[in-house]
């Protein structure tokens, strides 16, 4: 795959990454359901020998969970073929209740540097970022600079080689960059979620801060593979069933009338309305990469595909009618 520079930093990185809060398993507060860890690794390692060279993931998923797989991922590939790691803190969790809380205390995010390094069992992180700036998001984001100022610290310890934020918008961004140089940002971007565009895409261009794009997929409504019977049938402990408004009516008819469109649109290209929901989001010259996550390994080549489809300015106009008015939905609840 091509690579793009991911913002001032060094890091190259290929159009897509995958990410791993789908398969971070069961017990926790923003689970998917039950998963197979030996799916999970093996659809990483195909998508690392596809090409994809990056693999985002967080303390918080799974409660550690997540970062423990992706350093087992790290230890079956070859340290030539090892895909870049990208991680995030903030969130932390009661080893007891399990419940999740949010701080930016330089204290806390220095020893949750250290706990994810340990689950990954690498020596320097790549990408650190901050998962939010302040959770749940309508809370106070004070402590933005002291929480920078530390993982500035620990990139000059030698622990991250970049760091970046997460769900951050244009002010908190620039309070982010008057304390040292911010690599990337990670906000939610999808054919659903377009709020990015007004503001924060367009900073991020001028400012060459890099953009990689969560909830492409919308969290698998988009895939093509999604249906009123299938979401039915979610388990109890899947979050989307209760807790997505996009799962629900009365958007889920909308929006699977868009996922038909996609995948009329994708079948003249061979792929299916999965990998156009993902060029669709890397059709957007501000964005770096787009992360994307698979379950199992057949799911994976489908993803990929995106990186093969260029949409027409008249396929992009054909999708226009069945996006949502205004500038889309606002992120949902969720630790993305």
């Amino acid at each position: 795959m091509q690579k793009n520079r991911l913002g001032t930093s060094d890091l190259l990185i290929s159009p897509i990454g995958m990410g791993t809060w789908a398969i971070a398993g069961q017990g926790w507060e923003y689970s998917w359901g039950a998963q197979d860890d030996g799916d999970s690794l093996a659809a990483l390692e195909l998508a690392v020998e596809r090409g994809v060279n990056w693999i985002d993931t967080a303390a918080v998923y799974g409660l550690g969970h997540a970062e423990t797989l992706t350093g087992k991922l790290l230890r079956q590939i070859p340290p030539s073929r090892r895909p870049l790691v990208f991680t995030k803190g903030s969130l932390v969790w009661d080893s007891t209740t399990r419940e999740i809380s949010h701080s930016l205390s330089p204290q806390s995010l220095m020893t949750e540097i250290e706990d994810s390094l340990r689950r990954l069992q690498v020596e320097v992180i790549d990408l650190y970022q901050i998962h939010w700036p302040a959770f749940p998001a309508d809370g106070d984001s004070g402590g933005i600079e002291d929480a920078v100022a530390a993982l500035a610290q620990a990139k000059a310890q030698g622990k991250i080689r970049a760091i970046g934020v997460s769900n951050f918008d244009v002010i908190q961004l620039e309070r982010a960059r008057s304390v040292t140089d911010i690599a990337s940002l990670q906000p939610p971007y999808s054919a659903l979620m377009r709020d990015v565009e007004t503001k924060i895409l367009p900073y991020c261009a001028a400012s060459q801060v890099g953009v990689i794009a969560y909830s492409t997929l919308q969290s698998g409504l988009l895939t093509g593979s999604m249906s009123r019977e299938r979401i039915a049938q979610l388990p109890d402990d899947d979050w989307r069933k209760t807790r997505s408004a996009d799962f629900q009516e009365p958007r889920l008819s909308k929006n699977l009338a868009l996922v038909e469109v996609m995948a009329d649109i994708g079948a003249r290209h061979g792929v299916g309305a999965a990998a156009v929901a993902i060029a669709w989001v890397l059709r957007n010259p501000a964005v770096s990469g787009a992360i994307v996550g698979a379950r199992r390994p057949s799911q994976v080549d489908g993803l990929l595909d995106a990186t093969r489809v260029y949409l027409s300015e008249a396929e992009i106009q054909e999708i226009a009618p069945y996006l949502p008015q205004g500038m889309g939905t606002n992120v949902p609840t969720s630790v993305a």
